[in-house]
């Protein structure tokens, strides 16, 4: 269970021992890597099954929670950093935003339009436009990191990825 590079690059720039939310948490690879660099991180998903092997992490608050079908629960500005990985529910985006506090962190990588090609997701609402990422954070953080690339593998994955920190 490997962190994604780009989550894993990117983590660093998280203010130290800083509260961070990971959504659509999955496996919970993201949350150990950012409890591990000593952040109290909130791991969300609607299932949490998958997490079932790392659940006993030091500092992984783990939350079950439907992000589409419930209101928005989380604070504004509590959190030093976000992390969103190959999840996209558009009307998030200012949420997202409005949970960092200034100088918070946004670490986002997920699907692109291009990826119908090579494999799941298909459905567009699942795959982002081209440049929406930046987009998304403009006027509002700083990008320090983009990227809108086709990934080598077996499939390859056409994604965005985003490193922002909040204004």
């Amino acid at each position: 269970m490997t962190a994604m590079p780009w989550v894993a690059r990117w983590a660093a720039m998280i203010p130290a021992h800083g509260r961070v939310l990971d959504l659509a948490c999955g496996n919970g690879r993201h949350a150990v890597l950012l409890a591990g660099l000593g952040h109290a991180v909130e791991a969300v998903d609607i299932d949490l099954s998958l997490s079932e092997p790392v659940r006993e992490t030091p500092d992984v608050a783990w939350r079950q929670y439907d992000l589409e079908g419930q209101a928005w629960p989380f604070e504004t500005g509590a959190y030093q950093g976000v992390v969103v990985t190959n999840y996209l529910h558009r009307p998030l985006f200012p949420h997202l935003i409005e949970a960092l506090a200034p100088g918070g962190v946004l670490i986002y990588a997920t699907f692109s339009m291009g990826q119908e090609v090579y494999g799941r997701p298909r459905n567009p609402r699942h795959l982002l436009m081209p440049g929406e990422l930046i987009e998304a954070v403009r006027g509002r953080m700083r990008v320090v990191a983009y990227e809108d690339v086709l990934e080598a593998g077996e499939p390859p994955a056409r994604v965005q990825r985003l490193c922002a920190i909040k204004n």
